[in-house]
């Protein structure tokens, strides 16, 4: 009969619970969903842009802290170095949207953050759908935060 110890270890096990990699494994996926629905509300109610991304990072530390920095260097097939990058990158990308969404309406002739709603009627769920501009500017708010703390996160966690 072997023991545990004498059992194969897979490189992301690092030690923790098979009841934290399973709650992680549920959790993340529900978190992710529950940021994209706060960015979503964010232009009507409490919510946005910034909540969204502080739940994202959220679900990334989690997984951070139970399967490590490594478990996602390769997952998504990169050295720490380019993932990083990609990070610094979405920060940047996310501050262009919040910028662009802010000067377009000065572009158009109105004000800095002038915000506009229009409807698209006939959808097959949900009939009509209210859509603001104020969507796009959470948007960049969303993509900064999540690039700005993801940096932080993996420059601290990565060594």
């Amino acid at each position: 009969m072997s023991s545990p110890e004498d059992r194969p270890r897979s490189p992301y096990d690092r030690r923790t619970t098979v009841i934290a990699r399973t709650v992680t494994r549920l959790v993340v996926p529900i978190t992710l969903m529950t940021a994209v629905a706060l960015l979503l509300q964010g232009h009507n109610l409490p919510g946005g842009g910034f909540i969204g991304g502080v739940l994202t990072v959220a679900a990334f530390v989690l997984v951070y802290v139970i399967f490590g920095v490594e478990y996602l260097v390769d997952t998504v097939n990169a050295s720490g170095d380019r993932l990083v990058g990609a990070y610094r990158a979405l920060f940047a990308f996310g501050l262009a949207v919040a910028l662009v969404s802010g000067l377009v309406p000065m572009v158009l002739g109105g004000e800095f953050l002038t915000q506009a709603v229009f409807f698209i009627h006939d959808l097959p769920l949900y009939s009509e759908l209210e859509v603001a501009t104020a969507l796009a500017f959470d948007l960049g708010v969303y993509l900064t935060v999540v690039g700005a703390l993801l940096v932080i996160i993996a420059e601290v966690g990565y060594e």
